[in-house]
């Protein structure tokens, strides 16, 4: 894996466990009964997103260092999921006999 691969998928992983995590314990305006005038009252009343940004942090690392090792140690290859076989028969493997 390259370094922008290794890149793309730590970001890939971050943002998608942000997004699950913005909503989580998330109390509105309306839920608290103080809706500000001219806001809607689903906006947050208060959005921790500081919080959540540094708990997606380590999320994200935990679950990158996971797959990332399973992808650089060459346990589960692209091969190993092509499923209709548009890769191709892989490469055909020969014994020494030594």
């Amino acid at each position: 894996m390259s370094i922008a691969s290794a890149i793309v998928l730590y970001a890939v992983f971050w943002f998608l466990i942000f997004l699950i995590a913005i909503p989580i314990r998330l109390t509105t305006q309306g839920d608290a009964g103080e809706v500000v005038p001219g806001t809607h009252s689903a906006s947050p009343e208060v959005h921790n997103l500081g919080r959540k940004a540094w708990i997606t942090t380590v999320v994200a690392a935990v679950l990158w260092v996971i797959v990332a090792g399973i992808i650089v140690s060459g346990v589960i290859s692209v091969r190993d999921i092509d499923f209709f076989n548009r890769m191709g028969p892989g490469p055909e493997v020969r014994e020494t006999g030594g």
